[in-house]
């Protein structure tokens, strides 16, 4: 078998790529053997010898079963994780969610007449004040205090 490196070079060069891309007709060795010139090798590139292979890309066969694994929540552990809690959802955002989901059961209880105003009042001002560590924990404290009203009858 020729050595066709020099042939390589060249058709690299004149075709803007790297030498790893260059693919060349194995049964017309012979013709590129014999080109030693880069108006050589471009006759040979228009004859369709010699051509440039697609380049090569990373497959993303592995990254879309991890994706789907993740999906079903699969992966996602303490050995998984890089990074402190905070880093995978913030502490504001964390008490954003806690506190519009407290007030949202507040407002409520106070809607359907379950708690007075005045009650309402004492238990927003305790969410706000960060009292409160979830709505079971409100629900818990309303619950000890005996703070709901009996159901007013229509």
């Amino acid at each position: 078998m020729t050595k066709l490196t020099l042939q390589k070079r060249l058709a690299a060069e004149v075709l803007g790529v790297g030498e790893s891309r260059i693919w060349i007709d194995p049964t017309r060795i012979d013709e590129v053997a014999d080109a030693i010139t880069r108006e050589d090798v471009k006759r040979l590139i228009k004859d369709g010898v010699i051509r440039v292979k697609p380049p090569h890309v990373n497959s993303r066969g592995r990254w879309r079963e991890r994706h789907e694994q993740k999906k079903k929540g699969r992966r996602r552990g303490h050995g998984s994780r890089k990074g402190e809690k905070g880093a995978r959802a913030g502490k504001k955002e964390q008490w954003v969610n806690k506190i519009r989901a407290i007030r949202r059961y507040l407002k409520m209880l106070k809607e359907k007449r379950l708690i007075s105003t005045k009650t309402f009042r004492m238990l927003y001002r305790l969410a706000k004040g960060g009292y409160f560590r979830s709505v079971a924990h409100v629900k818990a404290y309303i619950e000890e205090h005996n703070l709901l009203e009996k159901k007013p009858i229509r």
